[in-house]
């Protein structure tokens, strides 16, 4: 399994590379699964159904299960990405988005007209995603908007 952090800062279009990342890798054949971070309250069940009254009642984890997919809520205290890398399936490539800190392999996206990209004070972050391969940073630069050679990029990097 390949770990890759996609981070920047605010409406920067993180999701958006993110989805583009999913769609270029699974076309090539590989099996992609990704971790999303938010700092907003998260709640998916609604008060009174019955999966939230389990939850309520203590259930350490919560599963919920259709005819063709699979929820599980479960109750920890700030969770880690490494423990969540441990609640997914076996995959190829997993995309980590808004974990910005870490030793993780991260791809910064940056749009001109905001705050200086992270990578200029972070040099641990891998690469910088940028309209037209072109931001103030040291170091690789891909345009942001050829996917494939973001894509490119990264498999390469991965197995060198």
């Amino acid at each position: 399994m390949s770990l890759w952090g996609i981070v920047g800062r605010k409406d920067m279009g993180k999701t958006t590379l993110t989805v583009a990342l999913v769609e270029e890798l699974t076309a090539r054949g590989l099996v992609v699964s990704t971790l999303k971070r938010t700092h907003h309250a998260l709640d998916l069940e609604t008060p009174g159904t019955d999966s939230h009254r389990h939850r309520a009642a203590g259930a350490a984890q919560t599963m919920l299960v259709s005819d063709a997919r699979i929820t599980v809520m479960e109750e920890v205290a700030e969770p880690s990405l490494l423990h969540a890398l441990t609640r997914l399936s076996p995959c190829d490539v997993v995309l980590a988005e808004g974990w910005k800190a870490g030793r993780h392999r991260r791809i910064e996206v940056w749009r001109p007209g905001g705050a200086a990209p992270l990578a200029a004070g972070d040099p641990s972050i891998a690469v910088v995603a940028a309209p037209g391969a072109r931001a103030p940073v040291e170091g690789v630069v891909l345009d942001l908007d050829d996917v494939g050679a973001v894509a490119d990029w990264m498999l390469a990097w991965t197995t060198t």
